[in-house]
């Protein structure tokens, strides 16, 4: 890489901890000021850094456009089938991944597992959100106004006996899954059927999607469905760093 580019590359993360002048900048990147100056009118002139009434410069407008456009046109479900194919042939079970749309929490990928007795799913068909992993990921997530706005307007169906019977179960579940950054469902929609899920998040942390593993008892208990845990978390962050486009050391 050029030494141009490189200093033209080290303006940008300083400028994002607020805006600098001209000394500030030259003296960050090591080179006189007119060197500095020339690299802060080429961003300027392409919109990557702006230079404020007081003489300072901050990143510009561009930059943000190009980053939420980026982010638009980045399909979380191509780059997460790989990662989801690696997962079943590595644990043999049932492996979705859900989004959140308004109130509705809906399967868009998913991978068959390898036994012969199978989940009942279907890409684009809703999930029950007041049990589902995926639902409590994606919705533990969300401001606590808004979760409270959507605990107190659901239902609360009783499919079995370890189902979310209210709203107030329901934050408390939500409030533990923020804590420790996975969710269950031990046969609270089914009581054969147990899942387990990880949350796939974006350049901000927030999380943009959520993967789970999921299996029938009799294939396999709700114990060692659990100790699958790392490997589930491990397959939610590598997902998340290709769609965040960050590094292993990120």
């Amino acid at each position: 890489m050029s030494q141009s580019v490189e200093r033209a590359l080290a303006v940008l993360p300083l400028l994002a901890k607020g805006p600098a002048g001209l000394t500030a900048v030259a003296d960050a990147l090591g080179v006189h000021k007119s060197t500095a100056l020339r690299l802060l009118r080429t961003l300027d002139q392409n919109g990557l850094v702006y230079r404020q009434p007081d003489g300072r410069y901050r990143l510009g407008a561009r930059l943000f456009e190009l980053a939420a456009e980026a982010i638009e046109n980045l399909d979380v479900r191509d780059i997460a089938h790989p990662h989801l194919v690696e997962l079943n042939k590595a644990t043999g079970h049932t492996v979705h991944l859900a989004l959140h749309q308004d109130d509705e929490v809906v399967y868009i990928d998913k991978v068959d597992s390898r036994y012969p007795v199978r989940m009942y799913s279907r890409i684009g068909r809703p999930v029950p959100l007041t049990v589902a992993a995926v639902a409590k990921l994606l919705l533990a997530d969300l401001p606590e106004p808004e979760r409270r706005a959507l605990a107190d307007r659901i239902e609360y169906p009783r499919y079995t006996a370890r189902s979310t019977p209210d709203a107030a179960a329901f934050l408390r579940e939500l409030d533990l899954v923020r804590e420790q950054g996975w969710a269950t469902d031990l046969g609270g929609h089914e009581e054969s059927l147990n899942c387990l899920g990880a949350p796939v998040r974006g350049p901000d942390r927030r999380v943009v999607a959520a993967l789970s593993v999921s299996a029938p008892s009799v294939v396999v208990g709700a114990e060692g469905l659990l100790e699958l845990l790392p490997l589930v978390l491990r397959t939610a962050e590598a997902i998340s760093r290709d769609y965040s486009g960050a590094g292993e050391g990120t």
